[in-house]
């Protein structure tokens, strides 16, 4: 299959560092992106390439610059993902790619014994690519399940989630609604909600976001449409149409963090790590 999105990891360095300038210092992993496509002027299809399962070729190649920019000192995060400019990254307004990589594979070296050559190597890798590994083996198992078996896992999400009154549909012809379900807020506010499960192999587009508002109108108050793949950007435009109803979009890695999350088919190992203070022992 030909590549449509033809940038590398490394030659997204400059634009990560400029997206970030114009944000103010910092910024989510959504807004760099968003920057990043004005600042590459990139198409849709540059946008809507897959790499892998519900992860496009842009926000994967993004990760992996911000993985080496964040190595080199130019970046950090924060626990709630936000990338913020270090005084080092603020003070350069551009880098020169090859010495970047080389830093970096020196680095490695030193702490592994291991020279990072390209994106793909596990090694020191930031948490935001070590759940994108984990997402992608994780919905490559949901997608091997049938389309009926998909809604049922969708519908045991959602009452977890405290959902109620969660049901799955048989009825045809219905505009892609899949079920319905109640949630419920403090006890007091309730919103029905219709959702479309859709076991996807790539990008939902804004036809189908259209098609579901419309069989949504009159029926519930809320619409969600949950896919184990992406959602191109036209489609996230049509969802937050100003005048229309908005749609609430879960993508492939969000199914896949709300799984973890609901410990639904996921295991999580937590690792315990000891250390000895032996300062603490020479107050005796």
């Amino acid at each position: 299959m030909q590549e449509i999105f033809k940038y590398k990891y490394d030659d997204l360095f400059n634009p990560t560092l400029v997206a970030l300038q114009k944000l103010g210092g910092s910024g989510s992993v959504s807004e760099i992106e968003e920057e990043v496509i004005s600042i590459l002027k990139l198409s849709e299809d540059e946008i809507n390439d897959i790499h892998r399962e519900s992860t496009t070729k842009l926000r994967y190649r993004l990760a992996w610059a911000r993985n080496y920019l964040k190595r080199y000192g130019l970046v950090e995060n924060s626990a709630r993902g936000v990338w913020s400019l270090t005084e080092k990254g603020n003070q350069l307004p551009s880098v020169e790619k090859d010495k970047i990589k080389k830093a970096v594979a020196k680095l490695d070296r030193k702490e592994n014994g291991n020279e990072i050559n390209a994106p793909g190597q596990v090694n020191n890798l930031t948490d935001e690519l070590v759940e994108l590994s984990w997402q992608e083996e994780l919905l490559k198992v949901v997608k091997a399940i049938t389309p009926e078996s998909f809604e049922r896992l969708c519908q045991r999400m959602l009452r977890e989630l405290g959902f109620i009154n969660v049901e799955v549909t048989q009825r045809t012809n219905d505009g892609g609604i899949d079920g319905n379900g109640i949630l419920r807020i403090g006890g007091v506010l309730s919103f029905h909600v219709v959702f479309q499960a859709k076991r996807y192999q790539g990008s939902v587009g804004s036809s189908v976001v259209r098609d579901f508002r419309g069989a949504m109108i009159g029926r519930a108050e809320k619409g969600l449409i949950i896919s184990t793949g992406s959602f191109t950007r036209e489609a996230k435009k049509e969802a937050n149409r100003d005048g229309a109803p908005p749609i609430d979009l879960i993508d492939g890695n969000d199914f896949a963090e709300k799984l973890k999350e609901l410990r639904l088919g996921v295991n999580v190992e937590m690792i315990e790590k000891v250390e000895i203070n032996n300062e603490w022992f020479s107050h005796f």
